[in-house]
């Protein structure tokens, strides 16, 4: 066998000899009976005519072995495949023809190696014509050495699968291959090596390792086998090029990409409106629009190539994108002058343009000008308009009509839905529509489980955003930095800080790096739990290694320090931002002139105060009501009154907090009636100043 001594030496030469007896006696029973199954209760079978046939895990100190035969993308592939007793027999049969085993044999007593292996496939394939007797025995051998079967193997089993119409199960294989593999020199070689004489089988199988490549977004490597698959004669397909194509335009732009187009034409893959879309796609993408029209209108006479709806479609999906609405419904009334008809997707493009942009009138204007049937990405747009508003009441009934009309609601739908309810707080209504998407059959996306996560977080439960972000990963959705950062406000918030710390180097551990966001929360969790010298502490270290903070993260720090009178460490952080040219806000100055007043300093607050206004501070409401406070506390209300007047004759109106900051400070001038003078000197105030 071709496994690692390091296998042997870490599980024991008795451990081999143990599990080498065990397969023999599941030899015994797997020809004429089902493998596995008697031996391995996980292993079960069906009924009297099916084996199902389901993966084993090895374990092994040695890294060789997978847990699973092909990693975790093959689990659905090796759980529950049926082998009728007639394919176990056919396996049997020609394993006797071909002499690997004799026809009274009890056992099965080769010690298999790559290149049994790959002659066996061939003699299977070769006497059966069906690719799945040979993937059959492909896996069950794999189950019998106990490891990964070779990269020569794999490969050679890839083009016995797609000689025998079986690519979407090759497709899986080269997959595997790809994701393992930092290099595909060896991985290209093998397939080269191990290929069949047909020369069709060995331009699909390469089309696929390319398209493989580019959904792992190796596109460098993608390029670099599609020369290779052109030194050799052959060349990507038509499709695979062109998804090919549309990511070189994204990482390399133009230049890289018009040479692949000219090898494309070199080898026989002519130029078509598919293609022609992605350059235009590309110039409105960056905002050249003037370019993307000019090569629209070109494609016919340069080209030889009729604009299509699609290529007409991108352009105006683009415009409205970027807000130029008057600029894409010209284009779609004016489609007839090129010969073509508008279609719902090229109508609904603008009517969600004009959705997002908060003019549902002129959608609506739209939809009866084409008598548009409402559709499910129609009704999207306006769902989407309705929830950023905030009006659910009106959004479930948009929503109720959708399913009054016969359409099924897609996850964007339920999604919107969800969204809206969570800004607003309303977590019951937004899993109510989370478990009729369930229900639907509509799997939840990305984006779904991130809503959730962060209203659970802010509004309730971070028990229940925990589970949610379980289950997330259970369903094989990969949180990106919003998700962990909603979850990670849940644990602040709640003052779990180590669970935050463990998040952290759990988003380091899956390859997600942390935002400006991230270091906020972080950074606030500490100074709520009072270690603001630790804060401080990441906050120099952000800086010394060339990020800068927000605002919010020195506001957190210099509030922490301002509570706890540490106003020295406070000024330094403030003259900091300066340093750094980060602009501080009435936040900011509202949590340095808090501590000020706690502190009961309210010379040093009032000092501080005058600066801010010298350099163009806007205060707010809560700013000036901290000074207010200030002032009442030490008992100095004529000054509080003072304030009061200033805040009115800027426009801003006396509130609750201003009126209890008042009877705080009556109260200590012992004030018999403090309320009621509170409230006369307020309305005195406020008619004295309110005219000025």
């Amino acid at each position: 066998m071709w496994v690692s001594s390091s296998i042997i030496k870490s599980s024991g030469f008795t451990h081999l000899f143990a599990r080498t007896k065990a397969f023999r006696y599941i030899w015994s029973r797997t020809f004429p009976f089902p493998p596995l199954a008697d031996y391995n209760p996980r292993l079960q079978s069906g009924s009297a005519n099916t084996t199902h046939f389901a993966s084993q895990h090895y374990t092994s100190n040695a890294g060789f072995c997978s847990s699973k035969p092909f990693g975790e993308e093959f689990d659905s592939t090796l759980k529950h495949i049926e082998v009728s007793e007639a394919c176990v027999e056919t396996v049997r049969n020609v394993l006797i023809k071909h002499r690997w085993i004799n026809r009274f044999d009890s056992e099965f007593s080769i010690e298999l190696d790559e290149y049994k292996v790959i002659r066996i496939l061939d003699d299977l394939f070769a006497d059966t014509s069906d690719a799945s007797v040979a993937l059959y025995f492909f896996k069950w051998s794999e189950l019998w050495i106990g490891a990964e079967h070779s990269s020569r193997s794999i490969c050679r089993m890839v083009h016995i699968l797609v000689s025998g119409n079986m690519n979407y199960r090759a497709l899986d294989m080269l997959l595997h291959l790809v994701k393992r593999s930092d290099g595909l020199c060896l991985v290209i070689n093998d397939l080269f090596e191990t290929r069949r004489c047909d020369r069709l089988v060995l331009e699909t199988v390469f089309s696929m390792l390319v398209d493989c490549c580019v959904k792992e977004r190796k596109v460098d490597m993608a390029v670099k086998l599609a020369y290779k698959m052109d030194q050799l004669g052959i060349f990507p397909s038509r499709g695979v090029c062109i998804s090919l194509l549309k990511e070189i335009l994204r990482i390399h732009g133009f230049e890289l990409a018009r040479e692949f187009v000219q090898h494309m034409i070199s080898r026989g893959r002519h130029l078509n409106a598919a293609v022609i879309s992605l350059f235009i796609s590309k110039h409105c993408s960056n905002g050249s629009f003037d370019k993307a029209w000019e090569l629209l209108m070109e494609m016919k006479q340069q080209y030889g190539i009729k604009p299509d709806i699609v290529a007409f479609t991108i352009f105006i999906h683009t415009l409205c994108k970027s807000g130029f609405l008057k600029e894409a419904t010209s284009v779609l009334f004016n489609l007839k002058l090129f010969g073509i008809s508008q279609d719902s997707v090229s109508v609904s493009c603008v009517i969600d343009g004009f959705c997002k942009a908060g003019k549902p009138e002129e959608a609506v204007k739209l939809i009866h000008y084409f008598r548009l049937r409402p559709n499910i990405f129609v009704y999207s747009s306006f769902l989407s308009k309705i929830c950023t508003e905030g009006d659910m009441l009106k959004a479930s009934t948009v929503f109720q009509e959708i399913l009054e009309l016969g359409l099924l609601p897609d996850c964007v739908c339920y999604t919107t839905m969800i969204g809206g309810y969570c800004k607003l707080g309303k977590i019951d209504e937004a899993f109510q529509y989370f478990g009729a998407m369930l229900k639907s059959g509509n799997s939840p996306s990305l984006t779904t489980y991130t809503l959730l996560i962060g209203a659970c977080s802010k509004f309730g439960d971070v028990g229940d955003a925990e589970a949610l972000f379980r289950n997330m990963k259970v369903e094989g959705l990969v949180p990106d930095v919003v998700t962990y950062n909603n979850l990670m406000h849940g644990y602040g918030k709640t003052h779990q800080l180590n669970k935050v710390f463990e998040l952290m180097d759990g988003m380091r551990s899956a390859g997600v790096s942390p935002d400006v966001a991230t270091y906020n929360i972080l950074i606030h969790s500490m100074v709520v739990r009072g270690y603001v010298d630790e804060a401080n502490g990441i906050v120099s270290e952000l800086i010394r290694r060339g990020f800068v903070p927000s605002v919010l993260a020195f506001t957190d720090v210099i509030g922490g320090f301002s509570k706890k009178g540490d106003f020295q460490e406070a000024f330094l952080l403030w003259h900091y931002m300066a340093d750094l040219r980060v602009q501080p806000d009435v936040v900011t100055c509202s949590a340095l002139l808090h501590g000020y007043c706690r502190a009961q300093k309210m010379g040093e607050a009032m000092v501080l105060f005058n600066k801010l206004l010298d350099a163009g501070l806007k205060p707010d409401v809560v700013l000036y009501n901290t000074l207010i406070h200030g002032y009442c506390s030490v008992g100095d209300v004529e000054k509080a009154c003072e304030l009061i007047g200033m805040m009115v004759q800027r426009g801003m109106v006396p509130n609750e907090s201003t009126y209890v900051a008042l009877v705080v400070g009556l109260e200590g001038k012992s004030d018999v009636n403090s309320d009621k003078r509170a409230s006369i000197l307020l309305e005195e105030i406020f008619v004295a100043n309110s005219a000025k």
